[in-house]
């Protein structure tokens, strides 16, 4: 599957990245902040104006794989505080059948050119440790492991790697 358009969300599209967000959560629990409870609590307008806020400006943006139906994937953009050149990329989520293909590539490379237009020349990340194959295909986008790592901001026991990469 291969037949999407990868683009900026827009305030339209907040009822199918709630969707998504429920997916993602529901798949990959540890690798976001929010747990699916929390999540299928919040109310839709909560939902659209976090998109609303996405949609425009160069402080947070949000990306989407969408063919036309459900959306396939998902990377959001944001600056980074003290770091005004880097920004850190968040949320990324692929649906299980577009895993493997050229889809994160996609959504790393808009929000890169969203970085480059706010002013920013570098792209940071974060990955549970022990993720081996998101590593690895960070590794293929050019992301380096920086060395740091940090306790997971949701669950004490486990710890993220940092990568970094130019745009």
């Amino acid at each position: 599957m291969d037949n999407w358009d990868v683009r900026r969300v827009t305030p339209e599209d907040a009822g199918r990245v709630r969707a998504l967000r429920l997916e993602m959560l529901a798949d990959s629990p540890l690798a976001f902040l929010e747990t699916l409870a929390q999540a299928a609590a919040r109310p839709h307008e909560s939902y659209r104006q976090r998109i609303r806020q996405s949609s425009a400006g160069f402080e947070t943006a949000q990306f989407i794989a969408d063919p036309g139906g459900p959306l396939v994937g998902h990377a959001g953009g944001t600056t980074v505080p003290g770091e005004p050149g880097c920004t850190v990329i968040f949320a990324v989520y692929l649906t299980p059948a577009c895993r493997g293909g050229k889809l994160l590539a996609q959504l790393v490379e808009a929000v890169a050119d969203w970085s480059v237009a706010a002013g920013r020349d570098e792209l940071m990340l974060e990955v549970v440790c022990g993720n081996f194959r998101a590593v690895r295909a960070y590794e293929k986008l050019g992301f380096v492991d920086t060395g740091v790592r940090m306790p997971h901001p949701t669950v004490r026991e486990l710890t993220e790697l940092q990568m970094r990469r130019p745009v």
